[in-house]
């Protein structure tokens, strides 16, 4: 089950359950729109892989206890802020690769 991180791990921008705005890779590294375009270009600095939309949690209960207050969003922050010169050499490296293809 997603864990649903409440933050962007690089800039900390609350990202609470109902944001449209949360990205995340495979493993669930989590990262606000605008840091997955304009500073990680699509490159997870954990994993190397690519992000997809973080999917929305059901607020209320619509089919059999699977919502949020069951299984609520996690608390852990994980303000991990990338280093950039690091991450452009990740990027240079891997970037022009698709996700699916990495």
């Amino acid at each position: 089950m997603l864990e649903v991180r409440p933050t962007c791990e690089n800039c900390n921008r609350l990202l609470p359950p109902e944001s449209a705005e949360a990205w995340i890779c495979s493993f669930e590294c989590t990262f606000c729109g605008d840091c997955v375009e304009n500073v990680l270009r699509n490159v997870c600095p954990n994993c190397g892989g690519g992000f997809m939309p973080r999917p929305v949690r059901p607020s209320k209960n619509l089919k059999g206890d699977n919502y949020l207050g069951k299984y609520p969003a996690g608390t852990t922050v994980k303000h991990r802020p990338v280093d950039t010169a690091a991450h452009a050499k990740l990027s240079a490296a891997i970037g022009k690769t698709p996700p699916e293809k990495r």
